[in-house]
């Protein structure tokens, strides 16, 4: 299992929200490049980059800060935020970006999943899955599917997938832990690699995802307050 540390952008700042809400910042961290490079000099395999502004609806206002950190990082960069078309997809993994998380596009249209699969390689595409109450939510976890996790993931992965991210959002952001049970039924459900966010809070935490077949998980909170020790953590 993989420890990526999350840099999350809104406003060119490297922030940290309550559950993605808009005006719950936990954390503001001017220049977000040097807060990615802090986290590869300590160890990190790879970042997990959001693009909070491209998710709420503005897609242009960091693309300098994703072009330098691509350029100043030699770790791989997985990155979702505002992904909304091929093309979008497109100009970032043409920028360098290593793998690209599809969220709504993706729920909304499969045939996106398998022409960029089929066009970049699987390993490159990942599919955000989010889940609240039990379903599966899209546009900004504001709306339920009908799906559960395991099924949409079943669905993903026929569709080219070649990885997904599972944010259990009735955790994120609370550092209050989390409840195991659906991530076990995703892992049964499909063959891909699975990378989990959402409540991870303790050196414990991460002990019982290490248990699971779980490929990696995403810290983002429980590093920036100290809730983890990001040397600690690489250690277990």
């Amino acid at each position: 299992m993989i420890i990526i540390p999350a840099v999350d952008i809104k406003n060119g700042k490297c922030v940290q929200l309550v559950q993605g809400q808009p005006g719950t910042e936990q954390v503001e961290i001017d220049n977000p490049v040097e807060v990615a490079l802090s986290w590869q000099n300590m160890g990190a395999k790879m970042l997990h980059l959001i693009d909070l502004d491209g998710a709420f609806g503005d897609n242009q206002r960091n693309q300098e800060i994703i072009k330098s950190m691509v350029t100043e990082l030699s770790i791989p960069i997985q990155m979702g935020g505002g992904i909304r078309s091929i093309d979008d997809a497109t100009k970032l993994l043409q920028t360098g970006v290593e793998r690209v998380i599809l969220g709504t596009l993706a729920m909304e249209n499969q045939d996106v999943v398998t022409q960029l699969s089929n066009e970049f390689g699987s390993e490159k595409i990942i599919v955000a899955l989010d889940s609240k109450d039990g379903q599966v939510v899209v546009r900004g976890w504001t709306e339920k599917t009908q799906q559960s996790v395991p099924e949409m993931g079943k669905i993903m992965e026929d569709a080219g997938a070649g990885g997904i991210l599972f944010t259990n959002v009735d955790y994120e952001g609370l550092l209050e832990g989390f409840n195991i049970a659906p991530l076990n039924e995703l892992l049964k459900a499909v063959n891909i690699p699975v990378v989990y966010a959402g409540g991870v809070s303790s050196i414990d935490d991460l002990k019982i995802l290490s248990s699971t077949e779980v490929y990696g998980v995403v810290i983002g909170s429980a590093l920036y307050k100290g809730k983890i020790d990001f040397e600690e953590a690489l250690n277990l």
